[in-house]
């Protein structure tokens, strides 16, 4: 996986029911997902912008601006401008345009 799939510029949405061990499951925002008491997810763009989007107050997503930057093949590093989040880095396992399956890497 030389080159980012170009499925992974998008919204996810954290499926957090699908999560295995050691690896971190996403599915696009129109997914059929169950209830839950909220879902975070991020969002890349090409020219390197990233939104990661915690559960905030109240349940409702929030979004902390960041970029993002590959550091290896299938691997990249998050970084946080505000400096308020340190920088992680995960491994795309799988990406296309149903589902995002990362696996993030010890600091």
């Amino acid at each position: 996986m030389g080159a980012l799939p170009p499925s992974l510029f998008r919204s996810w949405v954290h499926s957090f029911e699908e999560d295995t061990e050691g690896v971190t499951v996403y599915r696009p925002e129109d997914h059929p997902f169950p209830p839950a008491r909220g879902r975070g997810g991020m969002e890349f763009a090409p020219d390197g912008v990233f939104v990661n989007h915690p559960v905030g107050r109240g349940d409702a997503p929030d979004a902390v601006p960041g970029r993002w930057r590959l550091v290896g093949d299938r691997r990249l590093a998050l970084s946080y401008p505000r400096g308020d989040r340190p920088e992680r880095e995960l491994e795309i396992v799988h990406c296309d345009e149903r589902v995002l399956r990362i696996r993030w890497l010890p600091a």
